[in-house]
């Protein structure tokens, strides 16, 4: 082991080994060991010198410790050593400052080499991949380390290994998920590299569920004001978002736009902004920005843009941009993220136009913003933001355009507010070229394909000077030209010029009654200038073409033909041509054409605009053939145009009634649904009320029925009340007959004897009814032979019905008459002196009796209700059977018809087989045996002469009945 203590730095004797000597028997020692330790030792002591000697290191023990990786994987301290040497071999990161300048660059091709000898074999990325799973610290950070690295080196390669591997993108996934922040946020660095450039991974990504990690990460870490790790998930953000159009849908559809709401929460007091804070921010800002980019699917954008708006992330937006306080760049990326919010979404754009500056008095947005653009000591970026953010609410958005124009005519002019029309003239005709041109495109963006707008702005008078007459805009623009100004003023001008007379008949003809305008631009065509004034000169050809193509001809000495005859004495058709392809042919037009937003290094390069450039596209060809064209030509386009005009004219005609024929519809339908909603309603009163009366109509038949039963219980209580009142003036008279009622008191007794033996009698006569009821019950189905003695018991059992009635009433009255006699014999037994005793005993036993027999009353009087619906019941039961019953004999009628109708047919086919049986015989055909035929038919008729004697003994006994 004395080579290992030389390199650990133990004393040793003799000359020193070199570092190519040691690692050699560092290498061999890890190949030939069989013992762990030794194992472990030799490799932690190339880790230590990898550094040091890295090429030496990477030459000689790369395929040692790979080997190690793959045999010694349950020994997790190794495996990390030998993950530290490897990281160490193929990192440029390490001491890349102590690096000189010279050799930097074969730093970078050694860690690159090494990396392609290490991804040669694509089983040691899966290796790598398997080893990252390992939950173990040792093993899991150096594995995730090393596999940056490798991407770093060589991404595409390691890209297409880890994406064709099983589960490989899910795997790197997990470090997310990892409770350890130092293996998480390398994690973050880890798919930083693996999501670059590669949008399959991209997607694989985004759908495990990545931007619900990354936004909680953010969220965990404090939002913008948290460090380098809420940096780095951004990049990660932008990296799955950018140019993904599938990853930004599914961003979108999954809510997590409303989760960016919370990192534009900046507070009232915005000083000392961090350097990490402000980095972070304008990362976010960025990542707004790759939702709505104007580069992206318009559909997309737009419901981005929507989402945005709902959520109230644009109005939190709008408030950083109103704030104090605010760094400039982190304002200048907030004016353009706001820019490209509300590029061409009208909700967005009619916001914006509501947000007033925080100033005394409120001012709009626009307004505070155009102060910036025309203000020549504001930053050249911060203009330039304002110009785009101006631009992208003029985009598509009509209405903005007019509400610009309109601040710009006489009849709208504020003399005490300072109004967007105004800064923009005043910027137009500013010493500073950088605002004439900021003004000039603002102003043409304003006119962008709005032709009512073009002649609106025909209208504008300015006054130039005290005590001169006011001139039009369209003619001190010309003046500003002919007078020699800057380049940069020049082209603004011109590109002001071009795109206000393009598509405007009625301009060019404004622009062409001036005298002097015509000859200025021929001369600038005209003359050789130098390499910057080629681009004036182009601009020129390009104003005087729109001139030719869009005249009317109104003007008789400015005729179509006229100028084309002027260009080509003066200039030359050739020569025209060429000076208008300086304009496409420029470097700078070349760079505005690319994105919408201007972007530029300095001043002095800010000379298109992006939508000028389509203009120049749009209409150089188009001019070009026009300058060659024959008068006749010109006259087949100019009827061609009139028949396309008129056409148009139908076309806008019939658009109109359309247009007012569904307006009229709409208001139907809005009509039909009312007067349905309203039939709805009415038909639920109606409804509700038909339920009222019937409750009310309830209520009054139950309190009517509760009404009746009172008077019935109040008119028996006040008989009760007679029966039961007795006055104490008649009691000693009852005293005196005392011996009198004990007489009477024997006779009734036996009429009561009398009394219980009718009721017995009724009983009976009860239980007879009840059989009779049961007989007539079985009797209903019996059938008509039993009608007659059916009306013969229902007569008796009327007559006992009324016999029992009779008695009953008889027996009430009686018993109303001993109640009476009970009533006045009680006090007198009584109050008896002689004989108390008996006479209590005797009342006792005369009321218990009366008592009795008032409730065998009332069971009687009850016997009797039902006895009467049983009669009822009877009475209809034999009405049924006597309808029954002539149904019954309409039927025997018929049947007995119709079997009387087939004896003579019967008796007729009988004749006529016989008549066909002597023709056969007459023809010597032999027929049946008689006798065989008799005897059947005997036996037929035997049948039949059954069936008719059995029918007649029916009807007979139905006559009978």
């Amino acid at each position: 082991m004395n080579f290992l203590r030389g390199v650990m730095g133990g004393p040793s004797a003799g000359p020193q080994p070199s570092g190519a000597d040691t690692i050699q028997k560092l290498c061999d020692r890890v190949a030939s060991s069989t013992l762990l330790d030794d194992r472990r030792d030799a490799v932690r002591a190339l880790k230590s010198l990898s550094k040091k000697y890295r090429l030496e290191v990477g030459i000689q023990a790369m395929e040692h410790l790979i080997r190690v990786l793959q045999t010694d994987r349950s020994d997790s301290e190794i495996i990390g050593y030998a993950l530290d040497t490897l990281y160490n071999v193929i990192s440029n990161d390490l001491e890349e400052e102590e690096q000189e300048e010279n050799s930097a660059k074969q730093v970078d091709d050694l860690g690159s080499q090494f990396t392609e000898i290490f991804i040669k074999q694509q089983e040691n990325v899966t290796l790598l991949l398997t080893l990252v799973e390992e939950f173990d610290f040792h093993v899991r950070w150096p594995g995730v380390k090393l596999l940056t690295s490798l991407l770093k080196q060589q991404g595409p390669q390691v890209q297409q290994i880890i994406l064709v591997s099983p589960m490989g993108v899910s795997r790197l996934m997990d470090l997310l998920a990892d409770s350890r922040e130092v293996i998480r946020n390398d994690g973050v660095l880890l798919l930083q590299q693996l999501t670059k450039s590669n949008a399959a991974i991209q997607k694989i990504v985004a759908f495990e569920n990545a931007f619900e990690r990354l936004l909680d990460i953010i969220t965990e870490e404090g939002n913008s004001d948290g460090g380098i790790v809420v940096e780095d998930c951004l990049l990660l953000l932008q990296n799955l978002l950018k140019n993904n159009n599938s990853n930004q849908n599914f961003f979108k559809e999954g809510s997590y736009i409303q989760r960016m709401k919370p990192w534009f929460e900046v507070g009232d007091d915005n000083c000392g902004w961090s350097a990490q804070k402000v980095t972070n921010l304008h990362l976010m800002l960025q990542l707004v920005r790759v939702l709505v980019s104007p580069t992206n699917p318009p559909g997309a954008t737009s419901s981005c843009q929507k989402a945005m708006f709902h959520c109230g992330l644009l109005q939190q937006l709008c408030t950083i941009l109103m704030a104090t306080g605010v760094p400039a760049d982190i304002l200048t990326e907030t004016i353009n993220t706001v820019s490209e919010v509300i590029r061409g979404c009208q909700t967005n754009q009619d916001y914006f136009a509501s947000v007033n500056a925080p100033s005394n008095p409120p001012r709009p947005a626009i307004v505070v913003l155009l102060m910036s653009m025309v203000n020549e000591r504001q930053p050249f970026v911060l203009r330039c933001a304002v110009l785009y953010c101006f631009q992208c609410f003029l985009y598509k958005n009509q209405k903005g355009q007019g509400e610009i124009v309109s601040t710009l005519l006489p009849s709208t002019i504020d003399g005490n507010s300072v109004s967007a029309g105004q800064l923009l003239c005043g910027g137009l005709f500013s010493t500073d070229s950088l605002s004439n041109w900021c003004a000039a495109v603002a102003l043409a963006h304003a006119l962008q394909e709005n032709a009512t707008l073009k002649e609106q702005l025909l209208r504008v008078q300015l006054a130039t000077s005290i005590g001169n007459p006011p001139v039009s805009l369209l003619q001190q623009c010309t003046n500003i030209l002919s007078q020699g100004s800057k380049v940069q003023t020049r082209v603004g001008l011109l590109m002001l010029l071009c795109t206000w007379l393009s598509n405007c008949s009625i301009a060019v003809t404004h622009f062409l009654h001036n005298p002097a305008n015509v000859p200025f631009l021929t001369g600038q065509i005209a003359e050789n200038l130098g390499e910057e004034e080629q681009l004036v000169q182009g601009l020129c050809a390009l104003l005087l073409g729109i001139s030719i193509y869009y005249n009317d001809n109104s003007l008789e000495n400015y005729r179509k033909e006229k100028l084309k005859q002027l260009i080509e004495k003066r200039i030359g058709r050739e020569n025209f041509i060429e000076k208008l392809g300086f304009i496409s042919k420029h470097e700078l037009y070349s760079r505005a054409a690319q994105k919408p937003q201007p972007s530029f290094s300095s001043p002095d390069h800010m000379m298109f605009d992006h939508e000028f450039t389509k203009l120049v596209k749009e209409l150089e060809g188009v001019i070009s053939k026009a300058i060659y064209k024959s008068s006749e030509e010109d006259k087949k386009e100019e009827e061609v145009k009139k028949t396309l005009e008129q056409h148009d004219n139908i076309v806008t005609h019939y658009k109109k009634v359309i247009r007012e024929q569904d307006q009229e519809l709409e208001e139907l339908k809005q009509r039909l649904n009312t007067l349905t909603s309203q039939n709805e309603q009415l038909q639920a009163t109606v409804t509700q009320q038909v339920s009222q009366i019937q409750q009310h109509k309830d209520q009054y038949n139950l309190l009517k029925v509760q009404l009746g039963k009172d008077t019935q219980h109040h008119n028996s209580h006040g008989d009760t009340l007679q029966m039961n009142g007795i006055q104490t003036e008649e009691v000693s008279k009852l005293r005196e007959e005392l011996e009198e009622w004990k007489n009477k008191h024997e006779l009734l007794q036996g009429q009561l004897k009398e009394k219980d033996s009718v009721i017995e009698k009724l009983n009976s006569s009860q239980l007879e009814m009840g059989a009779t009821e049961q007989s007539l019950q079985t009797s209903r189905f019996g059938g008509l032979e039993h009608s007659n003695e059916l009306q013969k018991e229902l007569e008796m059992l009327r007559s006992q019905t009324q016999l029992q009635s009779a008695e009953i009433s008889k027996l009430q009255m009686e018993n109303q008459k001993l109640q009476v006699m009970n009533t006045t014999a009680g006090p007198m037994l009584a109050d008896s002196g002689a004989t108390a005793a008996t006479s209590s005993e005797l009342e006792g036993r005369l009321e218990q009796e009366i008592k009795e027999l008032k409730s065998q009353v009332k069971s009687l009087s009850e016997e009797k209700e039902s006895l009467k619906q049983q009669l009822d019941s009877s009475t209809s039961t034999v009405a049924i059977l006597q309808e029954k019953n002539s149904k019954l004999q309409r039927e025997l009628a018929e049947s007995k018809k119709e079997q009387d109708d087939l004896l003579v047919l019967l008796a007729d086919q009988d004749q006529t087989i016989s008549a066909q049986k002597m023709k056969l015989k007459d023809f010597g055909v032999a027929v049946e045996d008689e006798d065989d035929t008799e005897s059947g038919d005997q036996g037929d008729e035997d049948e039949d002469g059954d069936e008719e004697e059995q029918d007649e003994n029916a009807v007979a006994c139905y006559h009978e009945n």
